[in-house]
């Protein structure tokens, strides 16, 4: 066995269930998610009046989610030489699940990139397929070596992942990182998402068809700031916004806070600058290192 298959298995303790789950999930990456995509639209398109299903949608939810960052939160964890160990309960102030929820983030100048699992469902275009990263050594060397050639696993400098993210931004892609029952209950993977190649965004879509409160993914703690005397009414930010949280017509403006996530597109494709972040008390709290050191380490 490899040692870095050992160190990753390790993260689990005395728990061989879940590190076989781990090891299960990251080799067969591609088939597991196709399976569950298939899956939960099956479920939700002929037997969302099957109402025991919602109860393995909230058992399912509170084992796989997301929370959505902010590219400036993002940059910070693209930029980390310190290892980070947030890993209390505190933290379902940031990820607000029940299981997983630890910030952990060690070596985190060891990143490594492999292709993403729900962007090969979705048929994406080529282009966005190698696009998964994973921050910190137990993780990325596993992938890079024993995900290499089946997934395209390559070791990347930090500043290569960072203009990564920043070249799906670009593109109207938000940046997610992902909390596993399955990996350990921590993050570690960071993915570019969009809603029509994201199997997770996809899932909150089927599973609010059981529970219209369902949601596979934390909002970043951001909402977003108006200023209407630059505001052009372009459009553009409606046109970027994965959730539906801005519409303009006939030359009116509209948002809607709660779809918001604060992903921060909008506010980056506003030619005008007419957007901006402030952190919202009345969402979770960002996933932002400096807080996480200040108030949760």
């Amino acid at each position: 066995m490899r040692e870095s298959t050992k160190a990753l298995m390790a993260k689990h303790g005395w728990r061989i269930d879940r590190a076989v789950h781990n090891y299960v999930y990251f080799v067969f990456y591609y088939p597991y998610v196709f399976f569950l995509y298939h899956l939960f639209r099956i479920l939700s398109t002929y037997f969302s009046w099957v109402k025991p299903i919602r109860h393995i949608v909230t058992m399912a939810f509170s084992r796989y989610h997301a929370k959505v960052i902010s590219f400036g939160n993002t940059r910070k964890i693209f930029e980390l030489n310190e290892d980070i160990a947030a890993l209390s309960a505190k933290n379902k102030k940031i990820v607000p699940f029940r299981y997983a929820y630890k910030i952990l983030l060690e070596e985190p100048e060891y990143i490594a990139v492999m292709d993403c699992p729900c962007k090969k469902t979705m048929n994406a275009p080529d282009w966005t397929i190698n696009s998964c990263i994973s921050v910190g050594r137990k993780t990325s060397q596993f992938w890079v070596e024993a995900l290499g050639r089946k997934y395209n696993a390559r070791k990347i400098p930090q500043q290569e992942a960072l203009d990564l993210i920043k070249s799906f931004r670009k593109k109207g892609y938000l940046t997610q990182a992902f909390f596993k029952v399955a990996t350990g209950g921590s993050t570690g993977v960071i993915c570019n998402c969009h809603m029509d190649s994201c199997v997770s965004l996809q899932a909150t879509r089927f599973a609010r068809k059981f529970d219209p409160s369902a949601s596979m993914a934390a909002d970043s703690g951001y909402s977003v700031s108006h200023d209407d005397m630059k505001c052009s009414k372009c459009g553009t930010c409606a046109s970027i916004c994965n959730f539906g949280a801005i519409k303009v017509f006939d030359g009116v403006r509209s948002y809607d806070r709660d779809k918001c996530m604060g992903c921060e597109l909008c506010v980056e494709h506003c030619t005008a600058g007419a957007l901006s972040l402030y952190q919202d008390p009345k969402k979770t709290a960002p996933l932002d290192l400096d807080l996480v050191r200040a108030e949760y380490l």
